[in-house]
Protein backbone atom coordinates (compact mmCIF):
# COMPACT_ATOMS: atom_id res chain seq x y z
CA UNK A 1 0.00 0.00 0.00
CA UNK A 2 1.46 3.56 -1.15
CA UNK A 3 0.69 5.74 1.87
CA UNK A 4 0.72 9.67 0.56
CA UNK A 5 0.41 11.83 3.89
CA UNK A 6 -1.00 15.61 3.15
CA UNK A 7 -1.69 18.70 5.12
CA UNK A 8 -4.83 20.11 3.62
CA UNK A 9 -5.25 24.11 4.40
CA UNK A 10 -8.93 25.49 4.04
CA UNK A 11 -9.30 29.45 3.47
CA UNK A 12 -12.60 30.85 4.15
CA UNK A 13 -14.21 34.69 3.88
CA UNK A 14 -17.63 36.22 4.54
CA UNK A 15 -18.84 38.76 1.40
CA UNK A 16 -21.85 40.57 0.89
CA UNK A 17 -23.28 38.04 -1.57
CA UNK A 18 -23.24 34.93 0.79
CA UNK A 19 -23.45 36.13 4.47
CA UNK A 20 -22.11 32.21 5.75
CA UNK A 21 -18.28 32.00 5.27
CA UNK A 22 -17.65 29.89 2.94
CA UNK A 23 -14.38 28.57 1.55
CA UNK A 24 -12.74 29.77 -1.50
CA UNK A 25 -9.58 28.40 -1.34
CA UNK A 26 -8.32 24.67 -0.11
CA UNK A 27 -4.26 23.97 -0.59
CA UNK A 28 -3.19 20.24 -0.06
CA UNK A 29 0.59 20.00 0.76
CA UNK A 30 2.14 16.12 0.17
CA UNK A 31 4.46 15.94 3.05
CA UNK A 32 5.36 12.47 2.72
CA UNK A 33 5.35 9.71 0.54
CA UNK A 34 5.90 6.15 1.58
CA UNK A 35 5.94 3.63 -0.78
CA UNK A 36 4.40 -0.17 -1.40
CA UNK A 37 7.02 -1.69 -3.11
CA UNK A 38 6.64 -3.58 -6.63
CA UNK A 39 3.72 -4.82 -8.10
CA UNK A 40 2.51 -8.61 -6.38
CA UNK A 41 -0.11 -8.71 -9.51
CA UNK A 42 1.68 -7.75 -12.55
CA UNK A 43 -0.84 -7.67 -15.49
CA UNK A 44 0.34 -9.28 -19.47
CA UNK A 45 -1.28 -7.59 -22.46
CA UNK A 46 -1.08 -7.76 -26.03
CA UNK A 47 -0.64 -5.20 -28.31
CA UNK A 48 -0.44 -6.48 -31.89
CA UNK A 49 2.39 -9.19 -31.69
CA UNK A 50 4.17 -7.86 -28.91
CA UNK A 51 3.41 -8.61 -25.04
CA UNK A 52 4.56 -6.90 -22.27
CA UNK A 53 3.84 -6.87 -18.43
CA UNK A 54 2.63 -4.12 -16.38
CA UNK A 55 1.66 -3.10 -13.13
CA UNK A 56 -2.06 -3.84 -12.27
CA UNK A 57 -2.45 -0.33 -11.10
CA UNK A 58 -2.23 0.66 -14.70
CA UNK A 59 -4.79 -1.75 -15.86
CA UNK A 60 -7.23 -2.88 -13.49
CA UNK A 61 -9.56 -0.72 -11.28
CA UNK A 62 -8.40 0.02 -7.94
CA UNK A 63 -10.85 -2.44 -6.39
CA UNK A 64 -9.15 -5.21 -8.03
CA UNK A 65 -5.55 -3.72 -7.32
CA UNK A 66 -2.70 -5.66 -5.33
CA UNK A 67 -1.79 -4.74 -1.53
CA UNK A 68 1.75 -2.99 -2.99
CA UNK A 69 -0.31 -1.04 -5.62
CA UNK A 70 -3.07 0.39 -4.36
CA UNK A 71 -2.88 4.34 -2.57
CA UNK A 72 -3.94 5.41 0.67
CA UNK A 73 -4.22 9.10 1.78
CA UNK A 74 -3.40 10.17 5.12
CA UNK A 75 -4.64 13.72 6.20
CA UNK A 76 -1.91 14.78 9.18
CA UNK A 77 -3.40 17.97 9.81
CA UNK A 78 -6.21 19.83 8.69
CA UNK A 79 -5.91 23.83 8.93
CA UNK A 80 -8.92 26.52 8.66
CA UNK A 81 -8.48 30.27 8.57
CA UNK A 82 -10.99 32.64 8.41
CA UNK A 83 -10.29 35.85 6.53
CA UNK A 84 -11.98 38.90 7.63
CA UNK A 85 -13.60 41.07 5.13
CA UNK A 86 -11.39 44.63 4.84
CA UNK A 87 -13.18 47.66 4.38
CA UNK A 88 -11.56 49.92 1.46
Amino acid sequence: MTIHVVDIEYTFHTCPAFAEPHPYDTRRTVVDVIPGGPCRTPVTIRCGDVTTTIACHRHVPADRQCGACRIIVTQRTITTRHLDEVAG
